[in-house]
């Protein structure tokens, strides 16, 4: 699984390690990346130029993934597979990877998927949806500023592919996780929902 961080965060995000350890834990090799714009600046968002750049790094994640041998490997059910998984921006700009090149994964997590910019609701980024042909797991709280559960699930509508969505309760776009705050639980919550999405699509 290759795993990548929001517009504001990098590879060392707590829910970024938080979920790399529970998933590692079950098996799965991750890696955690900081996108190509992060690798330029250490502070700041990217700008509107950096997500060409930044999804061709995705790829190269990817690439780098598919030459390792050896190590730990997920449950039979993804054995082999690559996954491609982001938190908001990340999530956001793998997923038009995976629109563009299906082949390259299995399969996406997407938490905290940026629908539109807050309170924007106009400014959808659903474009690629309705070219997406992978699995997409999406996991979403029920305060993101960034899209309501109800505009994700119309969205949703678009993708040909199956997808599934997992609603956080009470949770904002940092899904429990913001400064010191921890949800403890919710690594365990996705790994086992996501491992009986992708189990119920191998």
């Amino acid at each position: 699984m290759v795993l990548t961080h929001g517009a504001g965060a990098n590879s060392q995000a707590p829910l970024l390690r938080a979920l790399a350890e529970a998933f590692a834990d079950a098996g799965f090799t991750i890696l955690r990346c900081n996108l190509p714009f992060r690798q330029l600046r250490p502070f700041g968002p990217p700008s509107p130029g950096d997500a060409t750049r930044d999804r061709a790094g995705i790829k190269n994640a990817v690439a780098a993934m598919k030459k390792l041998e050896g190590g730990p490997v997920a449950v039979s059910e993804t054995r082999g597979r690559i996954f491609l998984a982001g938190h908001s921006y990340g999530g956001r700009q793998s997923s038009m990877l995976a629109a563009e090149q299906p082949e390259l994964a299995a399969g996406l997590a997407l938490l905290s998927y940026p629908l539109h910019p807050p309170r924007r609701p106009e400014q959808q980024r659903t474009e690629h949806l309705p070219g997406l042909g992978t699995p997409a797991f999406f996991v979403h709280g029920t305060r993101d500023p960034f899209g309501s559960i109800g505009e994700l699930e119309r969205a949703l509508k678009l993708i040909p592919a199956r997808t599934k969505l997992v609603p956080i309760e009470g949770a904002g776009h940092d899904l429990g996780f913001k400064g010191k705050a921890r949800n403890e639980e919710l690594p365990k919550l996705i790994l086992s929902t996501f491992a009986a999405f992708f189990q119920a699509t191998s």
